[in-house]
């Protein structure tokens, strides 16, 4: 069982990571970022934007801000400009952690229900696996960036927890 301390953590860790993340990645040029390095959306910038439009969706479902218009497909070039990109992540990530200060326990039994274009069907979960999966999925493909980062030469600093998070 998670709780609204998990995500409290879980929101800090992915703003904090994402703003090394973005940093190391504004020290190379736009060719070296959107260069194709073999992960699966390719670029460090297509792997951003697909993280941002993913986030997008979770916390759509629940109930928080509106989904991207576009499918998965189209997730790499959901923001073309990196600079507004790093806007539209910064302002994402201040929205997770105020939704993770709102959650309570009680928020947080029961299943959601959504039509997921990934699979082509409806799909029904519980909703803390979903909450745990947002913090997961991010991790997952900021892992791949942080790999191409480091190929790049570019430096993100120490990115395990309880580095990045020393005084939770």
């Amino acid at each position: 069982m998670i709780t609204p301390a998990y995500i409290r953590t879980m929101a800090a860790y992915n703003a904090e990571l994402n703003r090394r993340i973005y940093g190391a990645a504004a020290t190379l040029s736009d060719a070296e970022r959107r260069a194709d390095g073999g992960a699966f959306f390719k670029s460090i910038h297509a792997t951003l934007s697909h993280i941002l439009w993913a986030d997008m969706v979770w916390l759509s479902r629940f109930g928080v801000g509106t989904a991207p218009s576009i499918p998965i497909a189209q997730s790499g070039s959901l923001v073309e400009d990196f600079e507004e990109l790093s806007r539209r992540r910064v302002a994402l990530d201040a929205t997770i952690i105020e939704w993770g200060e709102r959650v309570r326990q009680e928020d947080l039994p029961g299943d959601i229900t959504w039509h997921s274009g990934a699979v082509g069907r409806e799909m029904r979960k519980s909703k803390m696996l979903c909450i745990m999966q947002l913090f997961n999925h991010q991790t997952h493909h900021r892992g791949q960036v942080h790999a191409l980062l480091t190929r790049a030469g570019a430096q993100t600093g120490a990115t395990d927890l309880p580095f990045v998070l020393p005084d939770s």
